[in-house]
């Protein structure tokens, strides 16, 4: 069946090596996209033709399948999607497991700490081998200048928005999921007080290590906090790539709590990844190798379901900045980074399926914003009053 499904490869081709020592070429073999996939153990087409991407994920842990160039073949399948949809959605009651699964994973308070502590605190030691020195595990912003150094592209990330909410100095501004501090710390720089709230106990312990090296105590208080239970009001509020751990049932409380953290006046950024809106109810109702291995408890919002629920709360979103490609960029340089430190991974205690696992996870995003299936978007959220 599995085989079967490979002559159906419409656009490319893909070199398939088997088991048994044959090879064979599936599409056309002067075509582009091309892949190469080395099948080792036929109890991989199994997996695959169970759960799709994530029993494709359980193989190349497993090492019952290999290639090359991951994102190649994570390309070519992409293109050929509409042709191999059951290999990469999977079978109806694998992907109705999975969907049940997700179920135990809500982001209730106890939840979320549940879910980031299984992505976030896997160690301050591990993020430093691969992310650059402001420590921003974000999508950089190249604006069409990759000639950047990626902490470059990072702190213009930080500009942007620094800039997109006008901030002045002595303004005061809360941030929802501060992770190491890169945005405060930019902040701070200019002579703006932050505040910032995470629930990762890995995240805030190296943030405040940093703030306080950097001498900038007086101007970033962090701490660990839901966001949920936040008080007061402040000018403007930042939210980086957090609102993805959220959870569809909570995007309401979410942006009730912006609002009500606002001051008249104020204005919010909230930066996330989206997926397009043709595709979201399919993935609301399934689940994926991220939100299976990676991100635990992760939601996606399209673009006009996160306009959606921000308009409920009050807000309009005056302007939007999409810049999924520099995603993809930003990927690749972490891809590079993380290789290099292979074995400096494995002497942390990880083995080898966890280096591959995350392998995997770099290459799929990375395949999946230069393919445009999913974006990341700065929105730019006022208040109706």
């Amino acid at each position: 069946m599995f085989l079967a499904a490979l002559e159906r490869v419409a656009v490319g081709h893909l070199v398939l090596l088997r088991p048994d020592g044959e090879e064979a070429i599936y599409g056309d073999p002067h075509e582009a996209p091309g892949a190469r996939l080395t099948l080792r153990d036929w109890r991989a087409c199994e997996a695959i033709l169970r759960a799709g991407d994530i029993g494709f994920a359980e193989a190349y842990r497993a090492g019952w399948i290999d290639t090359p160039d991951l994102v190649a073949l994570l390309r070519l399948a992409l293109e050929n999607e509409s042709v191999l949809s059951g290999a990469i959605d999977g079978a109806w009651l694998g992907r109705r497991w999975y969907q049940l699964r997700q179920l135990f994973r809500r982001n209730t308070r106890r939840g979320s700490r549940r879910n980031i502590h299984a992505h976030y605190d896997l160690g301050n030691a591990f993020y430093a081998l691969w992310l650059d020195e402001t420590w921003s595990y974000s999508a950089a912003y190249f604006d069409g200048h990759n000639e950047r150094l990626l902490a470059e592209a990072q702190e213009a990330k930080y500009a942007h928005i620094f800039d997109t909410l006008g901030l002045q100095p002595g303004m005061h501004v809360l941030e929802i999921g501060c992770g190491w501090g890169g945005f405060a710390m930019h902040a701070a720089r200019r002579g703006v007080k932050v505040h910032g709230v995470t629930i990762s106990a890995a995240q805030l312990a190296q943030a405040q290590i940093r703030i306080e090296q950097a001498g900038m105590t007086d101007r970033v208080r962090l701490e660990l906090r839901d966001y949920r239970d936040l008080q007061g009001q402040y000018d403007a509020v930042v939210s980086i790539e957090m609102f993805e751990a959220v959870g569809q049932a909570y995007w309401p409380v979410f942006f009730d709590q912006v609002c009500r953290r606002l001051r008249p006046g104020g204005q919010a950024v909230v930066q996330s990844i989206t997926i397009d809106d043709a595709r979201f109810d399919a993935y609301r109702y399934g689940s994926d190798f991220i939100r299976e291995y990676i991100f635990p408890g992760g939601m996606l919002p399209s673009p006009e379901r996160f306009a959606q629920a921000a308009s409920r709360a009050g807000f309009s979103s005056r302007q939007v900045l999409a810049f999924g490609k520099d995603y993809a960029e930003t990927l690749r340089r972490w891809r590079e980074r993380f290789e290099a430190q292979t074995g400096a991974i494995l002497s942390l205690g990880f083995d080898d399926a966890f280096v591959r696992m995350w392998r995997l996870y770099l290459c799929y995003c990375e395949a999946g914003f230069d393919a445009g299936r999913i974006d990341v978007m700065q929105f730019l959220l006022a208040r109706g009053d």
